[in-house]
């Protein structure tokens, strides 16, 4: 068979996770509690259909199971991350021996099946102890998440080469700070912009701590969610909304991790309005003297944006929103599950920004995937005919592998997500992994989606 789209020798072919999402286990383990136990109990029905982080897909029992699944899907590498509350219940102190043990196993196992571990250290899951101080609003949190990270250097950079800070940083700032959909459910730019910064200096000081182990062949980076953000027309009003929405959703962690350096158009912004974090001594050197050396990009849909229509309410609170209007494009691609509007072409963008305007960092695509409600309407056979997935995937892959062509560093491509996961307020509503899970009796079975990737992974291409 010919192959139109090959990509580079090597290429990581796999999928993502987190801790939270698929472990379960949620009170076994002396593990401690994080933000989403503490909020599921507090509040149930914030989460579909009431469900809550107990249980999701089990993998902590079933390890042994979704590895060896993994290897039929064509796995070489698999991003997952490590429960803070896991393995330092509260986030300070004793190290969970249980944790380790666990953590340890499905290592090797992994290794055992040829797939290299992408580990993870925090994936929107704050111990519910350290929220109770302020979370990343606090300087003590930020050392306590640095010893947490040296614990897991320590523990498993034996055998783990590739590590990174934080995933999609920017979505605890949104959620929890700005949009009231995630925990602590505060509205407060001035807060969100300390939470932002804090997470930047954490990730840097993490960096800082990872370079003095001698890990072989290691690497630190950090996994953002970057969003193209598209204006309206060419007219000067909509360039300045669309740069605007770029520097807060994207350049406000993009900049710093990679450039060391926060843009000056967003430090000037917040100043105007008020709104700057508290800085400390030292960190402006911390920052540019700890880049990553590998950048995980995800990305789902682009962002369009116009010119605001009205002039915001002074009373109301600041937010970024306040210099934009989000624009519906006529004739956009939609997937009408999530609501999101699916721009393949986006992907392309972000590497060539990567290659033009960050040193071409090496990157790959951590995570792209698409969410889809009451899949057993495909069922056929036993097997889920997601051909919409395959698709998206397809098209995708097409533009990275144009990407490549024209220069781009980008080492591989994982999907969202390898199995069915629990997403966080949403549970189970929309499914996104190669492996079905069936909620009643945790059951797995691949997708017809899963033996295409195998295939694609196989040969290096499609």
């Amino acid at each position: 068979m010919t192959l139109n789209y090959k990509f580079p020798e090597g290429f990581w072919w796999g999928s993502a996770t987190s801790a939270t999402q698929i472990e379960g286990a949620a009170n076994e383990g002396n593990r401690g509690q994080n933000i989403w136990d503490y909020w599921y109990e507090q509040e149930p029905n914030r989460f579909f259909e009431n469900i809550g982080p107990e249980i999701t897909s089990d993998f902590y029992h079933r390890y042994k199971e979704d590895i060896q699944l993994m290897k039929e899907v064509g796995h070489n590498s698999f991003r997952m991350s490590i429960s803070w509350s896991r393995l330092i219940p509260g986030g300070r102190g004793e190290v969970n021996q249980e944790a380790v043990q666990f953590y340890n196993d499905v290592i090797d196992e992994l290794l055992a099946n040829d797939i290299e571990p992408f580990v993870n250290l925090f994936h929107f899951d704050m111990p519910i102890e350290l929220q109770h101080e302020g979370g990343w609003e606090s300087r003590e949190v930020v050392d306590a998440y640095v010893n947490y990270a040296k614990e897991a250097f320590q523990l498993f950079g034996d055998r783990v080469a590739k590590w990174f800070t934080f995933n999609e940083p920017i979505v605890p700032v949104e959620g929890g700070y700005l949009y009231d959909f995630h925990y602590p459910n505060v509205v407060d730019a001035k807060r969100a912009a300390q939470v932002a910064y804090h997470t930047m200096i954490a990730s840097a000081k993490a960096v800082e701590a990872f370079r003095e182990f001698d890990i072989k062949d290691g690497k630190i980076g950090i996994v953002l969610n970057l969003t193209p953000s598209y204006p309206r027309s060419q007219n000067p009003a909509d360039l300045k909304a669309s740069h605007i929405a770029d520097l807060f959703f994207n350049r406000s962690f993009l900049d710093p991790a990679v450039l060391g350096e926060y843009p000056q158009d967003l430090i000037d912004i917040l100043k105007e309005y008020e709104q700057l974090p508290k800085t400390e001594e030292g960190d402006r050197a911390l920052l540019k003297a700890n880049t990553v050396d590998i950048l995980g990009v995800n990305y789902y849909q682009p962002r369009r944006v116009k010119a605001k229509e009205h002039q915001p309410n002074p009373d109301s609170p600041f937010l970024p929103d306040w210099f934009f209007d989000n624009y519906e494009m006529p004739g956009r691609k939609m997937n009408i599950y999530r609501g999101w509007e699916i721009y393949e072409k986006g992907l392309y963008d972000i590497m060539i920004n990567l290659r033009d305007n960050y040193g071409n960092i090496e990157s790959f695509i951590s995570e792209n995937g698409m969410g889809v409600q009451n899949e057993e309407r495909f069922l056929k056979d036993g097997e889920i005919q997601d051909d919409y997935r395959i698709e998206f995937i397809r098209e995708h892959l097409k533009w990275l592998n144009k990407a490549i062509q024209e220069g781009s560093n980008a080492k591989g491509y994982h999907m969202w997500t390898f199995m069915d996961n629990w997403s966080w307020s949403n549970a189970y509503k929309n499914r996104y992994g190669f492996v079905s899970i069936n909620l009643k009796d945790q059951s797995r079975s691949l997708k017809k989606s899963a033996h295409w990737f195998r295939k694609v992974s196989d040969n290096n291409g499609f």
